[in-house]
């Protein structure tokens, strides 16, 4: 099996679970790692095994042997990195959020099929095998007609400057609501035909919680919440004609139950063992990359754009813009990866 040499941009925490991860693939090398800080870089490759180490991302993207590139810098930032990888003929799995807004994803996604070169976000819940296990329990009719969808997602992370930051894209939307956000489109796709939402403010004017609706054209309903201000259960539940689903942790999927009417356990998967979880995303990324495509199906540039323009909807009606908000603006300096 070939080994695809694989490159870091960051060198942040998020950036160092992808590192667990892909040394535990046959299929990537741990090649190089890029930060705004060479010593930085240097003590992330020592630790992971990477043979190189780049002060600066222009470096990393300039090495002819790097064949795909994880972005891991602060949403700020992703416009910019992403824009980066591909003028220099660079494959990209960029994380969540794919960029700050939807206008910014069209342009990198308009590049991507010029160039003909793979793009993909790393919302890593959307490669997971237990996705499909999920849909499958739903569409087999145990619960019958599925009407109702609710999602909740929260931590406490006002402590951390990438969320609080207006100039780092900061808040819940972005960092946590995705996830809810995505959820809803796993399970009840996207013919969306309105959407409602609220949220209360951070001292610095970011999202500190928030609520969206979704009303779906056939009539059913997702009401999802996310919050960087507790600490929350984490569950997906999805309401039926003679039941209900329970997904336990829908951050990084740990099992689903279905319920009859009258509350009776009627059956219980739990996902399969994994590395990480980011695996899977890794793992999507070579299949496309080896069958010249450049997107992956599992996260298609049209879900990607989908969950961009929802969010953008959301702050629209919330009144919330980042400083960073036109496209190609997001080019700071100073050392700003993911921590």
């Amino acid at each position: 099996m070939k080994k695809h040499r694989m490159a870091i941009m960051g060198a942040g925490h998020i950036a160092e679970k992808m590192a667990q991860t892909m040394r535990a693939l046959k299929s990537v090398r741990c090649y190089a790692v890029a930060s705004r800080d060479i010593k930085k870089a240097e003590v992330f490759a020592k630790k992971f095994g990477f043979q190189k180490a780049y002060g600066s991302y222009e470096e990393l993207v300039r090495d002819e042997k790097v064949e795909l590139i994880y972005i891991a810098t602060p949403h700020s930032h992703h416009y910019a990195c992403a824009m980066l990888c591909l003028q220099n003929g660079k494959a990209v799995l960029c994380e969540k959020a794919f960029t700050v807004n939807a206008a910014q994803a069209e342009e990198l996604l308009r590049i991507s099929r010029e160039k003909k070169l793979l793009v993909a976000e790393a919302m890593w819940t959307r490669y997971m095998p237990m996705v499909g296990m999920m849909r499958e329990v739903l569409q087999s009719g145990i619960i019958g007609t599925p009407t109702v969808l609710t999602a909740n997602l929260g931590y406490q992370l006002e402590d951390k400057q990438r969320v609080t930051d207006p100039a780092l894209a900061g808040g819940a939307l972005l960092d946590v609501g995705v996830y809810t956000l995505n959820f809803a489109s796993m399970m009840f796709d996207d013919d969306i035909v309105k959407v409602e939402s609220n949220c209360t403010y951070t001292d610095s004017g970011v999202d500190a919680t928030n609520s969206v609706t979704l009303h779906y054209r056939d009539g059913r309903m997702a009401v999802l919440c996310s919050t960087m201000r507790g600490v929350s259960d984490r569950k997906g539940i999805i309401y039926g004609s003679k039941g209900y689903l329970i997904v336990e942790n829908i951050n990084n999927f740990e099992s689903v139950t279905a319920y009859d009417r009258n509350n009776k356990k009627l059956i219980r998967l739990k996902a399969p063992r994994q590395i990480t979880g980011f695996e899977y995303e890794v793992q999507a990324c070579v299949k496309a990359l080896e069958q010249g495509k450049n997107e992956c199906e599992q996260m298609p540039h049209v879900r990607i754009l989908t969950m961009m323009r929802l969010m953008d909807e959301c702050r629209r009606q919330w009144g919330l813009q980042y400083p960073c908000e036109s496209i190609g603006t997001a080019d700071r300096e100073q050392s700003t990866e993911n921590v």
